[in-house]
């Protein structure tokens, strides 16, 4: 087992889902729910299958093109992605609701 490939893997995306929406929606299920524990249940697997998928497609992308393109693909979409959100409007926030 490549133990810092792990690592690597591990602190990237817990990095990268630090105040995502992923988390944000298991917050708010957590703190509206009557389970933490189901809800740590569903997400975890939802995560679990959101990565078993993005695995297999990148071990079949990686076939067919070479893996330093996909990484250069991937990056240019995260600044592609951070500058679409840099210029994006910011929502406006709900005015208080009167007491």
């Amino acid at each position: 087992m490549d133990i810092r490939l792990f690592w690597k893997t591990f602190a990237a995306i817990f990095v990268a889902e630090l105040g995502d929406k992923t988390q944000l929606a298991a917050l708010s299920f957590a703190a509206g729910g009557s389970s933490r524990w189901i809800v740590f249940f569903g997400a975890s697997l939802a995560l679990i299958a959101s990565t078993a998928i993005a695995v297999l497609v990148g071990g079949g992308l990686a076939k067919v093109i070479p893996p330093i393109w996909l990484k250069r693909g991937a990056g240019a979409l995260f600044i592609v992605m951070g500058v679409l959100f840099l210029l994006a409007k910011p929502e406006a926030a709900p005015a208080p609701a009167p007491k």
